[in-house]
């Protein structure tokens, strides 16, 4: 199996059936600070979509309703046709794989392999089908020989992709991204990027990172005050120098568009 193989794939999806859709979804936090208005937007199975905004836009609030870690108080988001609702978010925790911008979030055991199997585990799964998912995730991100190794004796970019390994073991139905990547160097970001690239699954990437953006997204939406203000080619959005500075974002010094 290649270094960027993956592991297997998730049963095929209805094409009618969009990976996230999220509908009108309203939410204010118990100080009654109103967090995301009216937000609606649609992934269709196998999309790389990035998720841009300045700090305070509401990308962090949005990602969370994506597994229920918090409850819309209007609208609905839907996973791969199933609601997210206290009664189904064991599989819609399952369905949605979120990697933290922090890999310390996701590390915890006393080895790489330990790790990776902590998720499928506790979702049920044993024996042979435990080890070939934990095989297939590490070999899909390239870390396949550390799997004995205490992830504490990784680089900041082995890490990340053992982070990213321990939620492809689960076979999620999309991937989110918090910040991918934040603090790694350029050989680290470039190594990152081609696993991603290899990862035939849907994909959401919140990042500040635009030129990653540009690199792992064709698509991007830009979210600003908890509203969508702009969903399009990621080339094209990041072309319009007057959208960018009105939503605080910009391009690295010297960074050009071919």
């Amino acid at each position: 199996m290649s270094a960027h193989t993956e592991p297997a794939s998730p049963p095929a999806a209805d094409p009618a059936v969009a990976s996230l859709d999220v509908r009108g979804l309203d939410f204010a936090y118990p100080d009654g600070t109103t967090a995301l208005h009216g937000v609606d937007l649609r992934i269709e199975p196998g999309e790389r979509v990035a998720l841009l905004g300045p700090n305070g836009a509401g990308k962090t609030t949005l990602v969370l309703q994506l597994n229920g870690i918090l409850a819309p108080t209007g609208g609905e988001v839907v996973v791969g046709g199933l609601p997210v609702r206290k009664p189904h978010l064991q599989e819609v925790r399952r369905r949605v794989g979120i990697v933290f911008q922090d890999p310390d979030d996701q590390l915890f055991m006393p080895t790489v392999r330990e790790d990776v199997a902590f998720g499928p585990a506790n979702f049920g799964v044993r024996g042979d089908e435990l080890t070939a998912r934990v095989e297939a995730a590490l070999e899909a991100v390239g870390m396949a020989e550390h799997a004995d190794r205490s992830p504490l004796h990784l680089s900041g970019g082995q890490r990340r992709r053992v982070a990213l390994a321990t939620v492809l073991s689960c076979d999620p139905e999309i991937l989110v991204l918090d910040e991918p990547s934040s603090n790694l160097d350029p050989v680290a970001r470039r190594e990152l990027a081609e696993v991603l690239l290899g990862l035939d699954r849907t994909l959401l990437m919140v990042t500040h990172d635009l030129p990653y953006a540009l690199q792992l997204c064709p698509r991007s939406v830009v979210v600003d005050g908890g509203r969508i203000v702009a969903d399009g080619p990621t080339r094209a959005l990041l072309a319009d120098d007057g959208m960018l500075r009105a939503h605080r974002l910009e391009l690295p010094f010297g960074f050009t568009l071919a």
